[in-house]
């Protein structure tokens, strides 16, 4: 379990990660080699409470697609 706040987790089963090819300029490994990180987190199948699922889809704005689901992608660090 991850630890959120004191009394909030989220299993991490609940996290997935996808290793993608990042765009851009990269030399001679760009096509090669994952060099991005893409999270994936579905919030309506979490088991977060349900005023927390709703502030944190608010929260995410952008980032949350319609299903609920939230995707962050890494290209730098």
């Amino acid at each position: 379990m991850l630890e959120i706040t004191p009394g909030t987790k989220i299993n991490e089963s609940e996290l997935h990660f996808d290793y993608v090819r990042a765009s851009g300029p990269g030399g001679q490994n760009v096509n090669k080699v994952a060099t991005a990180v893409q999270l994936r987190f579905d919030v309506h199948a979490s088991l977060l409470p349900e005023e927390i699922k709703t502030r944190l889809i608010r929260l995410a704005g952008r980032r949350a697609t319609s299903e609920g689901i939230i995707l962050i992608e890494a290209k730098q660090f």
